[in-house]
């Protein structure tokens, strides 16, 4: 079980604070660092001291770390034009040496639309799917050939699809509850499905589905690697554990029902329970970015058993 550590920026972090814990991240033995995209946070907190873009996040993280992969859950489609996206991820899987993996989703936060200016068209789905099959498509165009999309929401033509990523492939996420879209262009575009913030029953049934449509679209369902992002909080005993709820404004039994939380010895025996349904990874959402003590924690004695 590969575990991950999955950040929230917008509720409030500055480059040094994820630079640090990305450090922790490499540091500690976890597999990877991944953020949302987003740029205005959520619920009741202020987000000062402002948002930090994704893709520039990465970029100086591809700098500064050198083991461990970095990516987005889920870069929002409506934020930029594919093939823009298609060079700023490749220039950035090269400046990490190929650490790079980027999950692309619809879009959905209309607020912060408005907050920054940013177009959010009615018909989100049928944008991401071109948005899939063009920076998809640049990607695999081989050097010296052009690429040319003619879609109904895009154009691209004689593009020389440069520059090329450092890997052959950079692995692409497509998550999401939906039942027949969703793992339609999961089948057709992904090499790894996440189901976020899900009970073990609903991630079961939508993996599932996922795994049909693979198959009914000529790909044999393990081909796709299957995830889960959950919110985190772990504490050495129920004082702690109760403690970090507070911290991040939860109550612990909600978490408990809803994410991975308890002891050590609890969130194995539950991750285990989402293994058992076919997740092979878990991005662990960390919400207070200032507790390195909890990752640490975490690696000691939830990773380490999970070995």
């Amino acid at each position: 079980m590969d575990l991950r550590i999955f950040t929230e920026p917008q509720q409030g972090a500055t480059y040094d604070t994820l630079l640090a814990v990305a450090k922790a991240t490499e540091d500690l033995g976890f597999d990877a660092f991944f953020r949302s995209d987003h740029y205005l946070s959520m619920g009741s907190g202020d987000g000062l001291p402002g948002p930090t873009d994704a893709w520039i996040t990465l970029a100086g993280l591809a700098r500064e770390t050198k083991r461990i992969r970095l990516g987005t859950l889920m870069t929002a489609g409506t934020f930029r034009l594919p093939g823009v996206l298609a060079i700023q991820v490749a220039q950035v899987d090269q400046m990490s040496g190929g650490r790079v993996e980027l999950g692309l989703g619809a879009g959905w936060f209309e607020q912060e639309h408005k907050a920054y200016g940013i177009p959010f068209p009615k018909e989100k789905f049928a944008r991401l799917e071109e948005q899939l099959a063009i920076v998809t498509g640049l990607w695999a165009t081989k050097p010296g050939d052009t690429f040319d999309f003619h879609g109904t929401h895009y154009d691209l033509t004689d593009s020389p699809a440069l520059p090329k990523p450092a890997q052959a492939k950079i692995p692409v996420l497509i998550g999401g509850h939906g039942a027949s879209r969703t793992p339609k262009l999961a089948a057709r575009f992904a090499d790894e499905f996440n189901m976020p913030f899900a009970s073990i029953e609903d991630s079961e049934r939508q993996f599932g589905r996922v795994r049909a449509a693979a198959e009914a679209a000529g790909r044999k369902a393990d081909d796709l690697t299957y995830s889960n992002a959950l919110v985190v909080c772990v504490g050495k005993d129920d004082q702690e554990v109760a403690r970090r709820a507070a911290v991040i404004g939860r109550e612990v039994d909600e978490l408990k029902a809803n994410g991975l939380a308890g002891t050590p010895s609890e969130v194995v025996d539950k991750i285990g329970r989402y293994a058992e349904i076919g997740a092979r990874r878990i991005y662990l959402q960390v919400l207070d970015l200032a507790d390195l003590d909890h990752l640490e924690l975490i690696s000691a004695q939830v990773r380490a058993q999970l070995s």
